[in-house]
This record gives structure tokens, sequence and C-alpha cells, in this order.
């Protein structure tokens, strides 16, 4: 552990770099009351848009094809490639779509940072090492043959639950994404693409002569050539499946996802089944002004960003996730004008919980009605966990202030939801419950290994938080007492514990932290001053706190450190203060690691990417973290260094 000497924090000043943020914070809400942020990925999601454009043989945008070509040479590696985080290393598939959208733009194969790309590629192994994803979409623009992708019979639309692939056994995101390409994958159209751009020069070998991937990683010998074996097969019995059984798989397809097409909002609401659905249609010969195609369409512009020079496409939207996190800042900073903006912020929350609808999540939960929040506008059909934990606490937390009734049924309506959506094991999942079919991380389709969604540590501590926060307690609740030893089970041995949802160990532990302070584990713990000891170690030099997506490595080594970050400076904070710290020299010395890097504004700078999509697959940067999570964790600072006390009351 790392011995620090004390600071003293000046209170005017930390007051004062408060009032900034918080200021700053208010200029950023919507006309409604709510906040959205920009939710930006790596370079694959707009490498997508460019070339979803020109498979469907759209005219050329050439101003918005600009931008995002801006926008792809700017995040292009210092190794030639395209990362999956800022300042990270080479990934494959995001360097191949990366470069292929640039020759689709028109940048010429000669041109400097092209050359590097293509070398870069070559380096390391050449397109075939492209994950499944991207095999898929260099099969539909005839790059690749069928012959490279995995076999994804449509029948499967067909099986019955118990079978041991079904899609009630597969994540919401997999679900969503994978039934509309499996009706790409049984029409095997090929895209237009009017100026018949290919990349054959990325390959190391004739890219028609490739064949399926080789075992991913975290995949076992045995399941990996049990399933390998079971594609062959179906690879060779497919052509055979009778015709009228094939079309009443299409069917069952086109019905589910007509059942879930959910406006210009899209299925799923996320990019990928958006784009595959957009694609199935005009697969189906439908035109571009059918309906359920030109909304889905019509979708996927409104997750575009469009700046002066520069421009991407986000994977999804995040409104209910900001406004949320939002409100619980403001709700800690206090004041007549934080109060009342939190309060309208939570007002707009209150219509949009799914109340009326069971979605996939009710096959593993039959009799739990529904009552959760989505993250994106309107997603009814996958509603999630996290999301609903944050608003019923930041509810609760604005009816003990005021003392109104208000939010009572959301709130009671929110926690039966998230009580029977516990999974066996005592821990909760983002979307799903029972999630927990893990041989199927192993079938040739999961290369990336995200198939499932099964419980993690920081939605269990979400949701052990709210049920805390309300009342429930071990001796009260099985749920609690569940959830408590789930945690305990899963704590790494050096104190931390992992972060499905936010990068990574500090994220985790933070999360954890304040769900066990709430549900009245005594800070004595052996657990907790295990985690606290865990955290104060890993502080950075500069008083911050930061952490590399690196640390999701699958040979575990402890967290890998990177430059400190606000918002995984905050969540440091936010642990040890919950842990009954907030007098821990680390304490003050992170504190004044925020109030020196606030800019001007009253924000914080954060290029760095501080959230997880899939883990080593995909990650994500909140625009919103570097504007709510320091402001927060400065406002509780303050509050509890005001009181005698010091000790969290609420659940985050």
């Amino acid at each position: 552990m790392q011995e620090h000497r004390s600071i003293a924090v000046d209170p005017a000043a930390l007051e004062k770099t408060i009032a900034s943020a918080t200021s700053a914070l208010l200029d950023y809400r919507q006309a409604d009351g709510h906040w959205v942020f920009e939710l930006e990925a790596d370079s694959t999601i707009p490498a997508e848009y460019v070339l979803l454009r020109h498979y469907l043989g759209e005219p050329v945008d050439a101003v918005l094809e600009a931008k995002i070509a801006n926008y792809l040479r700017r995040t292009q590696g210092a190794h030639g490639g395209w990362p999956l985080v800022a300042d990270g290393p080479f990934d494959m598939s995001a360097s191949v779509k990366s470069y292929f959208a640039l020759k689709m733009i028109g940048d010429s194969t000669d041109s400097p940072h092209m050359v590097r790309a293509r070398e870069a590629i070559h380096a390391h192994g050449g397109a075939a090492k492209s994950n499944v994803f991207t095999r898929f979409l260099l099969a539909l623009f005839g790059v690749l043959t069928w012959r490279a992708v995995p076999v994804l019979p449509i029948e499967i639309m067909l099986l019955p639950m118990w079978s041991p692939f079904h899609l009630n056994k597969i994540s919401y995101w997999a679900r969503t994404t994978i039934v509309p390409l499996m009706v790409l994958a049984a029409l095997k159209p090929r895209a237009k693409n009017p100026k018949g751009v290919g990349i054959d020069e990325l390959f190391l070998q004739p890219p028609h002569t490739i064949g399926m991937t080789s075992k991913a990683p975290h995949q076992s010998w045995g399941w990996f050539l049990l399933f390998r074996t079971l594609d062959r097969v179906l690879r060779a019995i497919e052509p055979y499946f009778p015709k009228k059984l094939r079309a009443r798989a299409i069917d069952a397809a086109v019905a589910f996802i007509e059942e879930r097409l959910n406006g210009e909002d899209g299925m799923g609401a996320i990019f990928p089944p958006m784009a595959n659905i957009v694609m199935m249609y005009d697969a189906f010969g439908k035109p571009a002004d059918y309906p359920p195609r030109a909304i889905t369409r019509r979708g996927l512009d409104k997750l575009l960003v469009i700046g002066e020079h520069e421009a991407y496409c986000q994977p999804c939207v995040s409104p209910i996730w900001d406004t949320a996190l939002a409100c619980h800042a403001l709700a800690e900073v206090g004041g007549e004008a934080a109060v009342a903006s939190a309060t309208a912020g939570l007002d707009w929350l209150k219509p949009r919980q799914v109340l009326d609808l069971k979605g996939d999540w009710a096959a593993k939960s039959p009799n739990t009605r529904p009552g959760g929040w989505a993250f994106q506008y309107n997603n009814a059909h996958y509603p999630d966990l996290d999301d609903t934990a944050v608003v019923v606490m930041a509810m609760d937390r604005a009816r003990r202030q005021s003392g109104s009734a208000d939010y009572d049924t959301a709130i009671a309506r929110g926690r039966e939801w998230i009580e029977g959506m516990q999974s066996r094991d005592g821990g909760w999942a983002a979307f799903d419950v029972d999630n927990l079919e893990y041989y199927l991380n192993n079938i040739p389709f999961s290369d990336h290994g995200a198939l499932l969604d099964p419980p993690t540590e920081d939605v269990t501590a979400r949701c052990l938080s709210m049920l805390a926060q309300l009342g429930e307690t071990a001796e009260t609740s099985s749920a609690v007492a569940r959830a408590i030893d789930y945690l305990r089970q899963t704590q790494h041995p050096e104190g931390s514990w992992y972060g499905r949802w936010g990068m990574n160990y500090v994220y985790g532990t933070w999360s954890v932290l304040c769900a066990l302070n709430i549900a009245g584990v005594d800070h004595g713990d052996p657990m907790v001053r295990k985690a606290v000891d865990w955290l104060v170690s890993v502080q950075s030099e500069d008083g911050g706190w930061g952490e590399d997506s690196v640390s999701y490595r699958l040979d575990y080594q402890g967290m890998e450190s990177a430059p400190s970050t606000a918002s995984q400076t905050a969540w440091a904070l936010l642990g040890l203060m919950a842990a009954g710290d907030v007098d821990h020299p680390a304490v003050a010395r992170g504190v004044e690691y925020l109030k020196a890097t606030q800019a001007e504004n009253g924000l914080w700078d954060e290029a760095r990417y501080t959230a997880t999509g899939f883990p080593r697959v995909f990650y994500l940067r909140y625009h919103g973290y570097p504007k709510f999570f320091p402001l927060w964790a400065l406002a509780r600072y303050r509050n509890l260094r005001s009181t005698n006390r010091r000790v969290v009351g609420v659940g985050m």
C-alpha cells in the first residue's frame, strides 16, 4: 500500500468547484428536463454505417461521408490500425471495417494512412483474422464466401425451449442481432455496392479460399470441437432442409422482429439489429419506402452525431441512464435550483417505466410483473435492471427530501420487478434472469465471448443497493442475504470486484462498497477493509485513479493502471466514502485531483474510455460521465465533512 502525505482541502475552493460543475451540468438539460449525452464507441459503428449505405446503394451523401472520414482518420492509432479505445492496441475487425469504409468513401489506397493501415493489418495476420461479425459483413459484400462464417440455420426459430440452443438462452443483444442475421444467412443476398469496392488487398491469401474461424481464446477445446463438428454437419445438410420448413422459420423470424420493431428507436434500440433488419427487408425486395424498413432506417440516422468537421454514429443512446445519474449528482449537491432540476428529471423518467408489457425476460420469470426502465428513450421489450435500480434510488431520495408520495407506485413496481429478476445464484444480470448457459459461448458464432447475460458483481451491487436503501436488510429479506453472499464469494483475493459495465475493478469495487454500506455490512468487515486497502493501493501518484481496458484480459493479472480520469477517480472516492473512509488521506488527494483538473467551463476533459459494452470486444465512452460523477463525489465529500456522523445513508 502506498503511503501519501495528508492534504487539507480548502472548503471555499471546494464550494467554488461544486458550483461551477453544477452550473455546467444544468446547462446540458434538454427543454423537457432530461439529459442525454453522446455515447461513443469505436470506429466500427461509423464504418458500418457508411458500408450499410453502400450495401443498399443509397445516394452518396458526400458532406456526411467526408465528416465520417475525418473521424475515422483521427481515430486511427499510432500502430496504423484502429483500436477499441482511445490509445488502445490494434484491433483487427475495427481496422478492417475502418479501412473498408474509408476506401468506400474514396480514400486512395496509396494514401499514407491507408498504406499504414494495410501494413498493420498484414502484420497481424491479415483480414482473415477478423471476428465473426466482420466476416458476415464481408460475406454480404462478396469479399468472403459463406464458408467463412458459421452456419446459422433460420430453423433455430422453431426450436423448443428445452433444446440446447434457444433464443431465450442468449442475451438480449445477441438475440436481437442474430434473428435478422439468420434471415440474411438463409437468403445470402449480395451488397449493391455501386462503386464495386473490395478489400482483397487486406488478405494474405485469396479471400475465397478462407474457411471457418479458429478457436477463440475464451473457448474450451472440447466444446469448441463439438460445436465445430455440428457446424460441419449443418453445412452439409442445410441445402436439403425442406423448403416449407425454411419458409415457416423465416415467417417466425419476421414475426419476432415485427413485434419488436419499436418505431424509430429500433428493435433492441441498438445499431446492429437495426442495420441487419434494414438489410433483411432489402433482401426481401421491399423498397426503401416500405414502412418497417423506412422507419428502422430513419432510426439509424437518429444515432448520428454530426459536428462541424466530424461525424460518427452512436451504438445507441443513453437518456434514462444519463438522466438518472444526473439526478443523483444534483440531489447530492442540494439547494433549490439543483433539487428542482433533479425533480424535473425524475418527472420526465416516471412515465417511461414499462408497466404493461412483458418483454423477453418473462420467458424465465413468467410470474413477475413488469416494472423496469430501459436504457434508451423507448425499448419496452428490454428494460434493464441497472437503470431501474438507479432510477428507483433517485426517486426514493427525492421522496425522502420532499415527503411527497408522487413516486411511491413507480418505486414499488420497480422494486417488485427487480426482486423477481434475481438469478438462482443470488446475483442479478443486466436484462435477463438465469442466463447461465455458459456452454453457448463455445459455439463458433460466439468468438466474441459475449453471447450471454449472466449475473455480475456491479449489477448485483446496484440491485442490492436499491433494496437496502428501501429498508430491506439481510434479516428481513432473503434476496438481500443472498446478494451479500454472492458478493462475498465473488471478491478477488486482493480485495477488488469485477466491473462488467464500467472499467473495471475500480467500477466494480465502488459499486459493491456502496451496496455493502447501505445493506449494513460493518465497515470493519474484512471484506470491506480489503477493498479499501486495494483502492488506496491503486491510487495514482497524481491523486487520481485510472484503469485500462486491458484489465479485462482473460489471464487476469490484476488491475492495469492507466492515466487518471475524472470518472474513475470519482468512483474510487465514492467507494472509499461509502466504506466510512471520508477522512482517509487518499480521499483528500483524490478530491484535490478533481479540483485541479476541472476545466474553466466547470467540466472535466476525458478522452479515455471508462465504460464497457462487451469486455475485450466493445467499449464505450459516455460523454456524460465526467460531467456528473466528479460533481457527485465532490458534493458528497463536502456533505460528509460537514457532519459528525460521516456515514453515507443512500445506496449510491
